[in-house]
């Protein structure tokens, strides 16, 4: 039912009065019809109107700015794909350069091992070029017994990423010993880099040791030659001028003074040449005094025996008148050994008249020597003696009071004082038993 509202002369709506309602007639001949339009009607079709209306400029507007949204959105995806590819293309230029610091490194450590083999090596040669110096010298302690070496780098010791990704490993010899990283190799490149530098620093630190340790060897090599050359030359010197002095025959030695050529200065490499050339050199001097000192007789015949009578003037035993003693007269033993004071050949073996049963030794550069009164003799003429050879026993055959040995050096057939060779045989002791 309708309400009813009162509206006052002015239009204001009056309590008790109807309002006036709004009605459509639709008329199709004699048919008539009404309708009553009510204010949610008009509500309704207005909001369906403005739905419309909002639905027709949103698609307008979706149709007018489509191009410029998909526009957009492809710009920004091209973005993102061109941020993507920089990245992986950083990442790619990072990954080959690591790879091909860590070839580079490979490289330069598989060098560096090979120097140090190289090294090792000549070091090697040169204990072999040497031995036969020092034992020819009577030296066996010149070089060390040990030589380091370092270990050869394994052919996969570091290896590299592949380009798929794939988990390799990397070893490397750290302070001695072989260090293998297992952790898989899928991190970044930079934390790459860095492990591989502090390798490469603990690798070069590994060399920088091995390198100086054979450094030193070889420095103590050549000092040690240098030293022995020193020595050599310098007893070769004292035995020269303990001959000399003592006015007995003096070696002819070769000073190398018959040299030349133009001058090219020596290498640090070549060193070790020429300290070894230089030991060689001395060892050759030193060679030619023991040579000579090997045929001069100065050492005792009778080592120990008390010497009875000396050389030069004296009372004849036979005779008790003033005579000249040709040689030293040692008293021992019958039956005690007699030696060759010096290197050299039998020249007579048997009786000879006051002298009885004698024994006479050339040794070269005119100079012999005599050992007479032997109760035996027990070398043949011709035979070749050493100095550390028996020729006979002590005995009193011819002229002769009692047992003794007559001991002679004669120089082109003159006899000499045998006392000056046998002390010169003394002071050379001390040198000859260092060599």
């Amino acid at each position: 039912m309708g309400g009813f509202k009162l509206h006052n002369s002015k239009g204001k709506t009056v309590f008790g009065k109807r309002e006036a309602q709004h009605i459509l007639i639709l008329a199709n001949g004699d048919n008539v019809r009404h309708m009553v339009i009510r204010p949610w009607m008009f509500a309704i079709a207005a909001s369906f109107l403005g739905v419309v209306a909002i639905g027709y400029l949103l698609a307008t507007t979706y149709l007018v700015m489509r191009d410029d949204l998909i526009g957009a959105s492809m710009a920004q995806q091209a973005r993102l794909q061109h941020s993507y590819e920089d990245r992986i293309a950083n990442l790619r230029t990072e990954l080959d350069r690591v790879t091909s610091r860590q070839l580079l490194n490979q490289q330069l450590v598989q060098d560096k091992v090979a120097e140090l083999m190289q090294r090792q090596a000549q070091l090697s040669s040169r204990h072999g070029a040497l031995s036969p110096i020092l034992n020819r010298a009577g030296i066996t302690d010149a070089a060390p017994a040990v030589i380091p070496v370092p270990v050869p780098r394994p052919k996969d010791q570091a290896n590299v990423i592949g380009a798929d990704g794939a988990t390799n490993y990397q070893t490397a010899f750290v302070g001695g010993t072989l260090f293998q990283d297992k952790t898989p190799r899928l991190h970044t490149p930079a934390s790459l880099a860095q492990k591989d530098i502090l390798l490469l620093d603990d690798t070069s630190r590994l060399f920088g040791t091995v390198a100086l340790s054979l450094e030193n060897i070889e420095e103590e090599q050549i000092n040690r030659i240098q030293s022995l050359a020193q020595n050599t030359s310098r007893k070769t010197a004292e035995i020269t001028k303990i001959l000399k002095g003592s006015k007995l025959p003096a070696p002819k030695i070769d000073d190398g003074t018959a040299i030349g050529g133009p001058f090219v200065p020596a290498q640090d490499n070549q060193a070790f040449d020429y300290s070894l050339r230089g030991l060689d050199h001395a060892l050759q001097q030193f060679d030619q005094v023991l040579h000579h000192i090997e045929v001069l007789p100065i050492k005792n015949p009778v080592a120990g025996a008390v010497i009875s009578s000396r050389f030069g003037s004296r009372r004849d035993p036979f005779l008790k008148r003033r005579a000249f003693h040709s040689g030293m007269d040692f008293k021992a033993r019958t039956g005690t050994h007699v030696y060759a004071a010096a290197k050299g050949k039998v020249i007579k073996a048997g009786w000879s008249g006051g002298y009885g049963r004698m024994v006479e030794i050339d040794h070269g550069n005119g100079t012999t020597t005599r050992y007479a009164h032997l109760s035996r003799i027990s070398v043949k003429k011709g035979q070749h003696v050493s100095n550390d050879m028996s020729i006979g026993r002590v005995g009193s055959s011819g002229r002769s009071t009692g047992p003794h040995l007559h001991y002679e050096i004669r120089r082109y057939g003159k006899a000499v004082n045998p006392a000056r060779y046998i002390n010169v045989g003394q002071k050379l002791r001390p040198l000859l038993k260092s060599s």
